[in-house]
């Protein structure tokens, strides 16, 4: 997975990788240029870019998606699909999903499913969740973040839209694209918001809130 993803950056060995969650966030011209001056740019599900003449915000390069089977999909996740490559993660599979292509995807749109055993489970471990026992694991938000930090630990990680780093006991969020739906049972975001954390605490990656 690290060869495809060095494929769709703008230079083979990344120096800056942002990865950008979906929490609504206010227009933020520093916040959309530090994202859009990144070698790669990895979205996550229902994700919204800028739009020209709108302020901006979050910016509007994206070089990789990262999404679930339950995608709600926006107008911006399969634009200039030719250019993007699109990773699913699937860590119901360890339970009950079924490994059925979803019915709704583009028929003429590939994409490359994110293994279990070289990501899931290395992330639930570092966050101490029994995902070979119970049916726990990391949002796809996290996920990303997790690939990009694992992908290239020597990049400067830049994160935005996460909004559980500051409010790790909601139970329901907003999306930027306007709707919104529970915190999954599966989740623990409070144990996500501590990992992302400790990366910004020890200089690994920084937060654009």
């Amino acid at each position: 997975m690290v060869s495809l993803l060095q494929a769709y950056a703008d230079r083979p060995d990344p120096r800056s990788v942002a990865v950008v969650g979906n929490q609504p966030l206010e227009p933020d011209p520093d916040r959309a240029e530090a994202i859009d001056s990144c070698d790669l740019v990895i979205r996550v599900n229902g994700f919204v870019c800028d739009e020209p003449g709108a302020p901006p915000t979050v910016g509007s390069r994206t070089h990789v998606v990262v999404f679930n089977r339950a995608l709600r999909a926006t107008k911006w996740v399969f634009a200039d699909y030719r250019s993007k490559l699109y990773l699913m993660v699937e860590p119901g599979r360890l339970h009950w999903e079924p490994e059925d292509i979803p019915q709704w995807w583009p028929a003429d749109l590939g994409f490359v499913p994110v293994s279990n055993r070289e990501v899931t489970l290395p992330l639930s471990e570092a966050m101490g969740l029994p995902s070979r026992e119970e049916a726990a694991w990391a949002t796809t938000g996290t996920m990303a973040a997790w690939i990009a930090h694992a992908s290239f630990p020597d990049a400067d990680l830049v994160l935005s839209g996460f909004s559980f780093v500051d409010d790790p006991h909601q139970t329901s969020w907003q999306h930027a694209a306007g709707d919104s739906c529970i915190v999954g049972p599966e989740h623990r975001i409070a144990l996500e918001g501590q990992l992302l954390q400790s990366w910004i605490d020890a200089g690994r990656a920084q937060l654009l809130r």
